[in-house]
């Protein structure tokens, strides 16, 4: 455990998953494969069909078969993760239920993206959420990607209103958001970042959702811990040094990509494939890729 916190027991390094494919079917033995090698390097927790998961091109059904299996796979060592946020509240709704059915441990629900809700809708929108299912909920804010902002204001009025709102990951890489939500909200904060994981934890984040954590899930555990206040702030700047430069090249390309190249060289069975809309590398982001790849020691296919 990082630190107490009253209702979170999320804390330490989370890796966010990809949904491994051979063509664009599901691969079953390379999840199993990359399950085994990041619990043998010491990951607190699984995040499984999330924006790294590719959730919003699976259909229901292989979402429930993905789930299902990183449930069984892991067995209980670590918490499991899923997640269920779509753009509608019906739907994340039937997600939720489902994922909770298959044994979950919390649901991550991103903020409906397209819609562009206002605060009063995203109020809504995750009370209806609360309401359906008392399992515990992991907010997600990433705007890049949604086109809306989960403001703090936001937060602390669903976290005020359901005590199963657990924690918010927050992607958005600032200082002022963290020292806000950590000091305004009753949930954890989770740092949706991996150039600013040391960065949330000074300032009292319980950990990282992190896409890092696939490739050097080892290093990514320990810099959580050191970074926490009081720790070892030496040790947590060599870390931030050695894990820099493949932080920002895994996100060279829309994640999963440059991921699943590195994966598919470090991992036998494992390959690159993502589904569309998503393509595959370009020349000149691989090299990138490889370049800061080799300098942490990695392969990259």
């Amino acid at each position: 455990m990082i630190v107490s916190h009253p209702r979170c027991r999320f804390q330490g390094s989370y890796a966010a998953i990809p949904t491994p494919f051979q063509g664009d079917e599901f691969d079953a033995r390379a999840l199993e494969g990359l399950i085994e090698f990041l619990l043998a390097r010491g990951t607190d927790g699984i995040v499984v069909c999330g924006t790294t998961g590719e959730g919003s091109t699976l259909s229901d059904a292989e979402k429930r078969r993905v789930i299902e299996e990183t449930v069984g796979l892991v067995g209980g060592r670590v918490p499991v993760i899923a997640g269920v946020g779509t753009n509608s509240t019906k739907t994340t709704i039937e997600s939720a239920r489902s994922a909770c059915a298959l044994g979950v441990d919390g649901l991550l629900v991103v903020t409906p993206y397209y819609n562009k809700p206002s605060p009063r809708g995203l109020v809504a929108h995750y009370s209806a959420v609360a309401e359906a299912t008392m399992k515990p909920i992991v907010l997600y804010n990433v705007p890049s990607r949604t086109g809306v902002d989960l403001t703090p204001e936001v937060v602390a009025e669903v976290g005020a209103r359901f005590t199963h709102i657990v924690a918010v990951k927050e992607a958005l890489p600032s200082v002022e958001r963290v020292k806000r939500l950590v000091g305004e909200t009753p949930v954890g904060v989770l740092c949706g970042d991996d150039a600013s994981i040391a960065d949330f934890m000074s300032y009292g984040a319980l950990g990282v959702i992190s896409v890092l954590a696939n490739v050097m899930p080892a290093e990514v555990a320990e810099l959580v811990r050191v970074s926490v206040p009081g720790r070892d702030s030496a040790r947590a700047a060599a870390l931030v040094e050695r894990v820099g430069p493949l932080a920002r090249a895994l996100f060279v390309e829309s994640n999963p990509v440059p991921l699943k190249a590195v994966l598919a060289g470090m991992l036998s069975g494992f390959r690159a494939d993502v589904r569309l809309p998503l393509a595959p590398l370009t020349a000149s982001s691989r090299a990138e890729l490889q370049r800061a790849a080799a300098l942490c020691g990695l392969p990259c296919s």
